[in-house]
């Protein structure tokens, strides 16, 4: 049978899929979205007006570049009052997460600003009527979330008067608003050293909330890069209580070691101890914990203790149990795929990607679907009569070629069935595992393998 495949294969491997097999899902409530609003609505700013559209289109490589002292303005009018009576205004630079470590830089950052809004109708920016919300600075953070207020208001403003810590210099930032009327459910915040720093910033490539969104619509999360070069387990220990008292993220990702490992910089016991201080730090805060693994690596004065260290945190997973949402297995991951790292310790541009991906997919299995009890097999009620062939194995969706979309709607539907329907055609369509015993998270692991070129062709049923 002739196989129809599009050119874009995900760069997500072949463990990415095969998550249901690795480890228990966290008991958290359901997760209420907390959508981006902002985007494409009609953006002004003072000195420099044509980049300010750049700030909010769907393109985090682009950025609105003003000079301080300057505004960036976002009309909201047309967007539902229910949808933006409480918001997150999230702006993002490309600068050193905070100003510490050896790697520590600053570049066009905002750092004394105020976020104002306007109760003015839309269509005209207005000149005057604005109102401070919140006023920073001396802000030394390469990104910030601030909760904002308004109801009642049409208009909010980043208005910046210095940047790199004065007047006369170039700001430039992203900036989304999300919706968080109805609660801070979908905010996230990745802290870690070089490796997160590198694979966590939303302008390179295809960012978490991105990827996120694509698995499932209703979601585009909050999110920032809390990555920082060259830090340790005791540098996100002394600095984590700090950290937290500015970001209302409530998922907080925690992932040091590499350099902890490295050399055995940090006795194994002592990394154990940063590393429960910041889980119990993020506790107290009402907030939630993630803890990925450290990534495998090939250099050798890295390698050679890292199991110990990672043992570490299966103590704290079976310490905390589902406190603590498992991160994903980079240990596992990059130990099949070291020819994605460009050093032996930090991934390349693919590999980043590939992070980001299996970043997503991991959190849309343990934290999106986590109410959702885990399905591995299709009902009985609902499992295709014997017989019943086949029309393209793979395509799930019935669009008649079979792509990454196919792998993804396994997921969803086992994981959510009840909002992603999958026609009976399409779970007969499904079952390429070669098993045919219904439609299980293992043919979404197939298809991706046969996308990837790592089988030839998928079984087909009653052929």
């Amino acid at each position: 049978m002739k196989r129809l495949m599009k050119n874009t294969v995900s760069a997500l491997a072949s463990c990415a899929l095969a998550l249901s097999a690795s480890g228990s899902l966290a008991a958290f409530a359901d997760v209420t979205p907390n959508p981006v609003i902002s985007r494409g609505c009609p953006a002004y700013s003072g000195a420099n007006p044509a980049t300010a559209s750049a700030a909010n289109d769907e393109h985090y490589f682009s950025f609105w570049t003003g000079t301080a002292p300057d505004y960036l303005a976002y009309d909201l009018s047309g967007v539902p009052e229910k949808q933006r009576e409480k918001v997150i205004a999230v702006w993002y630079n490309t600068s050193a997460y905070d100003k510490i470590g050896p790697y520590a830089n600053q570049n066009m950052e905002p750092t004394d600003y105020t976020l104002e809004v306007n109760a003015a109708e839309g269509g005209k920016y207005p000149e005057e009527g604005w109102k401070v919300v919140e006023t920073v600075t001396d802000n030394l953070h390469g990104s910030r979330q601030h909760v904002v207020d308004m109801k009642g208001y049409n208009w909010i403003r980043l208005n910046i008067t210095k940047a790199d810590g004065k007047t006369g210099s170039n700001a430039q930032v992203n900036f989304d608003i999300h919706n968080v009327s109805d609660g801070i459910s979908d905010s996230w915040i990745f802290y870690g050293d070089s490796i997160t720093a590198g694979g966590m910033n939303n302008c390179y490539g295809t960012g978490f909330a991105t990827f996120v969104n694509r698995l499932d619509e209703r979601f585009f999360p909050v999110q920032e890069n809390g990555g920082i070069g060259g830090l340790r387990s005791e540098d996100g220990r002394n600095n984590i209580d700090s950290w937290l008292e500015i970001c209302p993220a409530k998922y907080v990702s925690i992932a040091y070691g590499t350099n902890d490992a490295w050399g055995s910089n940090t006795p194994v016991e002592t990394y154990y101890a940063n590393t429960k201080y910041m889980v119990d730090a993020v506790l107290a805060k009402g907030k939630v914990p993630v803890l990925p693994t450290i990534p495998f690596s090939t250099n050798a004065d890295v390698a050679k203790d890292l199991v110990k260290y990672n043992a570490q945190i299966e103590k704290l997973y079976e310490e905390y149990g589902d406190k603590i949402v498992k991160g994903p297995d980079f240990y596992e991951f990059f130990s099949k795929h070291t020819d994605h790292l460009a050093d032996g310790v930090h991934p390349d541009g693919d590999g980043y990607e590939m992070m980001r991906e299996l970043w997503a997919q991991t959190m849309y299995e343990r934290v999106y679907s986590a109410e959702t009890p885990q399905v591995t097999t299709v009902p009985e009620d609902t499992t295709e009569p014997a017989g019943e062939k086949m029309t393209l194995p793979g395509d799930t969706n019935l669009d008649g070629v079979v792509e990454l979309a196919d792998a993804v709607f396994i997921m969803q539907s086992l994981a959510n069935p009840d909002n992603y329907k999958m026609e009976k055609q399409g779970r007969i369509n499904a079952d390429v595992d070669g098993s045919f015993d219904g439609m299980t998270s293992n043919d979404a692991l197939t298809i991706q393998l046969y996308l990837l070129h790592r089988i030839n062709e998928l079984p087909d049923k009653l052929q």
